[in-house]
């Protein structure tokens, strides 16, 4: 089986892991909430965006790299922090970690990731982004951000858009638990799925082994409502501004949607991240490619924004980019390659994008990011 040949497709990867995953996994990893409406959504409105072709541009190398947050990254996209990543395929975090290392981008790891900083710091190399869910006691927060930071991590994400835990109704029909309930229905659907029980038998089942150090991990629960969610507060602008007085690296408010939200959070951050949560969270909201232009009117245009949403190709990335992000994090997208192959899947979805980056800006006429904008429809 030839990766390039049978699985040309990030589509074609999120099918086969959609086939190889136990169900209980796969609902986790593609559910929303509510009537699960904002996720087609963002990815119909990525489609709309045009982009016009340019002719007789002659021979153009593409440049893929981008200067971000005082960095030079290879590609302009990174893997974004998914909590849990970890039940998705066995040691998730770890191989995109090494991953991350090796192409050089930014590897996002979350507070309820099943590997904690100290885990993966062998892996990280100097790539390593941490998504801090607020805590709500400053004791628990000043020491998360000492742990992240003595493990090599240099750029923090402050998640905003999850006040309170959202419902999932979804993970609710499928019985997803945290930690997992090894209940008879989800054990029929793991002996189906042998690939995954394999590697989770040498794994060993997922735990949010970041927050161990400061409360009950073990009790399972509704998959939102364990202990992370226990520990979490909704960060407020004090709460802003005092991460950023903790924190000595680049600051990154991830989940911003507001263009007022985005003008404020720039006089006192060091990037913003529009993000509607993959349509985890609040299902009317709206696409992250509409709200863009407004978001970059709003901060200038100097100012990082980081986007992520419904990414499905280069093309996708490319059109995030045209309406004015600077730079692309994947969450699902990485994920149904690992789901699909392991780690030589999510290595093969970084490969799709880089080819499909280069092709795209050969039909754009263009040899570099920066140029991307003027050629939006």
């Amino acid at each position: 089986m030839t990766l390039e040949k049978d699985f040309p497709a990030l589509t074609d990867l999120r099918d086969r892991a959609r086939r190889r995953l136990p169900r209980f996994v796969w609902e986790y990893l593609d559910s929303g909430t509510g009537a699960e409406t904002a996720a087609p959504r963002s990815a119909a409105a990525l489609a709309r965006v045009e982009m016009t072709p340019r002719a007789l541009c002659g021979v153009q190398e593409a440049d893929l790299s981008v200067q971000l947050l005082g960095r030079r990254y290879p590609l302009p996209f990174g893997f974004a922090p998914v909590g849990m990543s970890g039940l998705i395929w066995p040691d998730a975090e770890g191989i995109l970690a090494r991953l991350a290392a090796r192409e050089g981008i930014p590897f996002g790891l979350s507070t309820v990731a099943a590997q904690s900083p100290e885990d993966v710091a062998p892996h990280i190399g100097d790539q390593g982004w941490f998504q801090l869910y607020a805590p709500g006691e400053p004791e628990i927060r000043t020491d998360m951000l000492n742990r992240a930071r003595d493990a090599g991590f240099h750029t923090l994400i402050l998640t905003a858009d999850v006040p309170k835990a959202s419902r999932r109704e979804r993970l609710t029909r499928a019985g997803v638990t945290n930690p997992m309930r090894m209940s008879p229905r989800i054990l029929a659907q793991v002996a189906v799925s042998p690939a995954w029980a394999m590697g989770m038998a040498r794994q060993g089942m997922p735990s949010l082994r970041f927050l161990e150090k400061y409360g009950d991990t073990k009790t399972a629960r509704s998959g939102t409502g364990h202990i992370g969610y226990q520990l979490r507060t909704a960060p407020d602008w004090a709460y802003l501004e005092a991460v950023k007085r903790e924190w000595d690296g680049p600051v990154v408010v991830k989940g911003v949607l507001s263009a007022d939200d985005a003008r404020r959070i720039a006089g006192i951050a060091d990037a913003v991240w529009v993000s509607n949560h993959g349509g985890r969270q609040f299902d009317a909201a709206p696409p992250p490619v509409t709200v863009l232009p407004a978001i970059r009117d709003a901060v200038g245009p100097q100012y990082p924004l980081i986007a992520d949403g419904a990414v499905q190709s280069a093309t996708d990335i490319l059109r995030l980019l045209s309406r004015g992000a600077d730079f692309v994090m994947l969450g699902r997208a990485v994920h149904w390659g690992l789901g699909a192959f392991g780690a030589r899947g999510a290595a093969h979805v970084v490969d799709i994008l880089r080819a499909g980056l280069i092709a795209d800006m050969a039909q754009l006429g263009i040899a570099d990011l920066g140029a991307l904008r003027h050629a939006a429809g």
